[in-house]
């Protein structure tokens, strides 16, 4: 098998030993034992759970952009239509993705190294959503706060709907809102003192 086609299996392999057995079960020597090849396959690809991890967060995040960006270029030109498309594509991604992101998520925050990837990620995520919703700031700025908060109440609502907590419609909708809120509650400049 080609190397890029191995690795795409690895990862799909990955992808469904977390669904089936959870991110603790994953290990490099199990994720060799379910794909049926040997362990320095498996550690050739990714060197070390840690890097497995990375790389799952990794196809994880390039698929969230993916729909964003796409809806992005279809939306209305307005703060309700990329607020949507922001809300919709972010909920849409992780209830796509199933449980099995939450458990990659935390398995992140247990490194720090493997946290620092998952904060640049955040950062790229958060510009673009600025560089999308500036546009429709009164004030020609979004507070580096909002977008941080945006982000948490994002994961948060996405996770509580793949838990069965919220539907998609609750966690979209509130997600909305608050991006919507957030832009919007920016004063006009000749407000400020």
């Amino acid at each position: 098998m080609a190397r890029a086609d191995r690795f795409r299996q690895l990862l799909d392999v990955a992808w469904g030993l977390i669904r089936e057995e959870g991110t603790e079960a994953l290990s490099l020597g199990h994720l060799a034992e379910k794909a049926g090849v040997t362990k320095p396959v498996v550690y050739d690809h990714f060197g070390s759970r840690s890097g497995l991890l990375a790389e799952l967060y990794k196809e994880y995040d390039a698929r969230q952009n993916a729909l964003m960006e796409a809806a992005l270029k279809t939306s209305t030109q307005s703060l309700a239509g990329r607020a949507g498309v922001i809300a919709s594509s972010y909920v849409e991604c992780v209830l796509r993705q199933g449980r099995e992101i939450p458990g990659v998520v935390a398995a992140l925050a247990g490194s720090p190294e493997l946290e620092a990837i998952k904060r640049e990620y955040e950062i790229a995520f958060i510009e673009r959503c600025r560089a999308a919703l500036l546009p429709f700031s009164r004030t020609g700025s979004i507070s580096s706060a909002g977008l941080w908060a945006m982000i948490g109440a994002a994961e948060s609502l996405s996770h509580a709907a793949t838990a069965g907590e919220l539907t998609s419609n609750q966690a979209r909708d509130e997600l909305f809102e608050i991006i919507y809120a957030m832009v919007d509650r920016q004063p006009r400049s000749e407000d400020r003192p």
